[in-house]
C-alpha cells in the first residue's frame, strides 16, 4: 500500500481565489493546529454497549430522553491492519471500512432515504454549510485529498432530524489541521451550517466525556433561532471527521443529542 503522508510543517498553499477570511484564520491558527496533534495520545479501542450508563455524559437515569440505540461493537479489521491509536500505526487511520463505523439509527427512527449509511459525495456534504462557503470548502477538501464520506440520516417521532457524516482524510495530520484551521472556530462552530447562522458552545458538555485520543466540539444554536434549533458537533478521531447534526422544530433536545455524540465518538475512539 501507499505510504501515508507525514504531518505537514507547512500549513497547504491556498489556491487563487481563496477568501481572505479564511487564508487569514488558517495561517494565524497552523501553530495551534499542530500544537493540538502533538498532544494526541495513543491507545487501544474496544468494544462498547449503546446503552452503558457510563458511556453517556450528563445523565441521571434511563428514563431521562435518551434514545434507545442498538448495541454497538466495533467492526472487524483487515487481516494485519492495526488500530487506530497504537504504535504500529502512527498516522491512526482507520482501517475498518468507514461505512461500518457510522452510527445506526435508534429504534423508532424513520431512515433518511438519501443517507442511508453508506457513501455520499462531497457536494451533499458541502450541502449542510452555508451556501456562500461551499465553494471555499469544496476547495479545501480537494486541497487536504478527502478519501470517503459516509453518512447516515433518520428523523424521530418527535420531529428531531439526525445527520451524521464521516469524512476520511489520508492521516490524522490532515483531518485535524481541515478541522482545526479551515471549519473550526473553539467558542462557536467556526463555518457556519445553512440552518443554524449562529452558534455557541454547549455548556453542558463536560471535558472528561471525551473520549480518549480524540477531539469532541459541541455547539447549540443560542436564542431566538427560527422555526427550528440546530444542535451541531465536530469529532476528530485520528484520520477521520464526524459531523454531527440535530435539528428540531421548537428546539433540539440536548439530551438525546449528546447521547449520540458520545456514541459516534466511541465507534470512533
Amino acid at each position: 500500500p501507499a505510504a501515508t503522508p507525514p504531518m505537514p510543517t507547512q500549513p497547504p498553499v491556498m489556491p487563487a481565489g481563496r477568501s481572505s477570511r479564511r487564508v487569514l484564520r488558517a495561517v494565524g491558527r497552523w501553530a495551534a493546529a499542530v500544537a493540538v496533534f502533538a498532544g494526541l495520545g495513543t491507545g487501544a479501542a474496544f468494544g462498547i454497549s449503546g446503552m452503558d450508563r457510563t458511556d453517556v455524559p450528563g445523565l441521571a437515569t434511563r428514563d431521562d430522553g435518551r434514545w434507545e440505540y442498538p448495541r454497538l461493537a466495533l467492526p472487524a479489521l483487515p487481516a494485519g491492519a492495526p488500530r487506530p491509536y497504537t504504535d504500529a500505526n502512527k498516522a491512526e487511520i482507520h482501517h475498518a471500512d468507514l461505512r461500518e463505523l457510522l452510527l445506526p439509527a435508534p429504534a423508532g427512527a424513520t431512515a433518511d432515504k438519501k443517507l442511508t449509511g453508506g457513501w455520499v459525495s462531497v457536494e451533499r456534504y458541502l450541502s449542510e454549510y452555508a451556501p456562500e462557503e461551499r465553494a471555499d470548502l469544496r476547495i479545501t477538501l480537494r486541497d487536504y485529498a478527502v478519501r470517503h464520506v459516509a453518512a447516515r440520516g433518520w428523523t424521530m417521532p418527535d420531529g428531531t432530524t439526525s445527520r451524521v457524516y464521516l469524512l476520511q482524510f489520508p492521516s490524522v495530520a490532515f483531518a485535524l489541521t481541515y478541522e482545526a484551521t479551515e471549519i473550526g472556530d473553539g467558542l462557536t462552530a467556526g463555518v457556519p451550517l445553512a440552518a443554524a447562522p449562529e452558534t455557541e458552545l454547549d455548556e453542558g458538555w463536560a471535558e472528561d466525556d471525551i473520549v480518549p485520543n480524540t477531539l469532541s466540539k459541541v455547539y447549540a444554536e443560542p436564542k431566538p433561532y427560527g422555526p427550528t434549533q440546530v444542535r451541531q458537533a465536530y469529532v476528530l478521531a485520528g484520520d477521520t471527521l464526524a459531523l454531527i447534526v440535530h435539528e428540531k422544530k421548537g428546539g433540539a433536545v440536548a439530551v438525546p443529542f449528546r447521547q449520540t455524540v458520545m456514541l459516534q465518538n466511541q465507534l470512533l475512539g
